[in-house]
């Protein structure tokens, strides 16, 4: 308020009293020559050809002849009478305007000899300063509002990618942390994991096949369900080559800021190149390598599409580099951009499959061996791999973990036979639901009932070789409603 009462005197303050406004009547020139030769005149203010003037029977009720603006009325100089009479009360304070014609020279003498007042209008007080004072105030108050908030804002930003380019490929990560695992580690997916070894066996002894003209493959795509290893073999890769490994997870390139995700790309690179020979791991390379045919999505991003064109340009472009290989996992190839796909860049296409009986047998042995977990003599892992067909190595890892748990539960030294059992109808069907008991009659039918599913599934399965069996039924429901189960995840 304090600001603006500099800029426009004529605002008034809270609490003062209204200023009367003012009423500029137009008359002609003839009427002001007129007023002069009668002495009527208090106050003269020539602007070149406009004239302002006010009379002396008003100058007593019109002391404050400042102001601001007020209501401009083009009338003729005898109506002024008529005009005071039509206007309010609180309108005192009225000025004549007129225009002076430019082939006639302004009475300057006579308004001397009558001693009227007069003069030119202060502009430098008037609307130019004014104006001019109150842009500037615009101007300064934006200025601060921009320093305020967006500067503070951009500033944050910058900081932020200073941040994560001083670390590199946000997430990336060398393989001497956490735990080592080996291709010992690794079992039931022995198909996949001999294609990685000779990707090791380059990296070590690249003689043995350099001077047979072969090079190595600039990626290994690794495809399969979820929980079928793909993770752990590239976990194995790290713990088994003898050279830098990095890895990331694809989702970490894509940022909201477009042109991170391929300046991220290029600093793994960048880093990768400097520790020649290397390995990048990148974990579900498809968050940023979906086909741009728009078939797999619905909208365009560009963020995604600079990201993959990077990805491209690094693993074959004019700057590629054969000793960097690339490891991309992913459980949906068919998404992915048949650019990212062709030899070159991806040369080889690894599928992990879900292992066999011979292979759930081996993966039970290796976490059995590796978490030292105490079997009874009565477990046989042979048949409890058996029982999980189409149980993936993510499934056999949680189903010994809880058989060890439901071991602990009951206090018992040594995980059984039950144990496992009871795990396995866990991940198959569910957690006994013991409250949801039967009542009456409904015990009987649905013991009848499946009854009949298992001499029906029995039958079927000794006709039909490789049917499987139902293992076993209950009254007690489970979690998704089942009463009993086959080896095959069906009931």
């Amino acid at each position: 308020m304090f600001v603006m009462r500099l800029l426009r005197p004529g605002i008034p303050l809270p609490g003062s009293e209204p200023t009367q406004p003012t009423t500029f009547v137009g008359v002609p020139y003839s009427e002001f020559l007129s007023k002069i030769s009668s002495n009527q005149l208090q106050k003269v203010e020539v602007d070149g050809v406009h004239i302002r003037f006010k009379l002396k029977n008003e100058g007593i009720s019109n002391q404050n002849s400042g102001g601001g603006g007020g209501e401009v009325v083009n009338s003729k100089f005898q109506d002024s009478g008529s005009l005071l009479r039509s206007v309010t009360p609180t309108t005192k304070r009225i000025v004549y305007t007129t225009t002076r014609p430019t082939d006639i020279k302004t009475p300057y003498e006579k308004m001397l000899e009558n001693q009227v007042e007069f003069g030119s209008p202060d502009k430098r007080s008037g609307g130019f300063l004014n104006s001019a004072l109150l842009a500037l105030f615009y101007a300064a108050v934006l200025a601060g509002l921009l320093h305020r908030f967006p500067f503070t804002f951009s500033q944050r930003t910058a900081g932020q990618i200073r941040n994560r380019k001083s670390r590199g490929s946000r997430g990336s990560k060398a393989s001497e942390q956490g735990e080592t695992i080996t291709f010992a580690d690794v079992a039931g997916i022995d198909e996949a994991k001999e294609e990685l070894e000779e990707i090791v066996e380059f990296l070590r002894n690249p003689e043995k096949y350099v001077r047979l003209g072969a090079r190595p493959p600039r990626g290994v795509l690794l495809v399969g369900l979820p929980g079928t290893g793909k993770t752990l073999l590239a976990k194995a890769v790290a713990g088994e080559a003898e050279v830098p490994f990095i890895s990331c997870s694809a989702s970490e390139f894509v940022e909201l800021y477009v042109g991170m995700g391929a300046s991220r790309v290029r600093d793994l690179f960048s880093r990768a190149k400097k520790e020649a020979p290397s390995i990048i791991f990148i974990d579900e390379i498809d968050a940023v390598a979906k086909s741009r045919d728009g078939k797999s999505r619905i909208v365009s991003n560009d963020e995604r599409e600079q990201t993959l064109n990077q990805l491209l340009t690094e693993m074959d472009g004019f700057d590629s580099n054969s000793a960097v290989i690339v490891l991309g996992a992913t459980n949906r190839s068919d998404v992915l951009d048949p650019a990212l796909r062709r030899p070159g860049r991806f040369d080889r296409v690894v599928m992990v499959e879900t292992p066999d009986r011979n292979g759930r047998e081996a993966i039970l042995k290796v976490h059995v061996s590796k978490k030292e977990i105490p079997i009874g003599e009565d477990v046989d892992l042979h048949d409890i791999a058996s029982m999980t067909t189409g149980f993936t190595g993510a499934d056999l890892a949680n189903l010994v973990n809880e058989a060890a748990l439901l071991a602990g539960r009951k206090n018992k030294v040594v995980v059984e036979k039950f144990d496992f059992i009871q795990a396995v109808e866990r991940s198959i069907a569910g957690i006994e639901k013991k409250t949801a008991k039967l009542q009456g009659s409904e015990k009987a039918v649905v013991a009848r009932h499946e009854a009949g599913h298992a001499v029906v599934g029995t039958a079927v399965a000794n006709i039909l070789t490789g049917q499987a069996r139902v293992e076993h039924f209950t009254k007690v429901r489970r979690g998704i409603g089942l009463y009993l189960y086959t080896t095959n995840k069906r009931g």
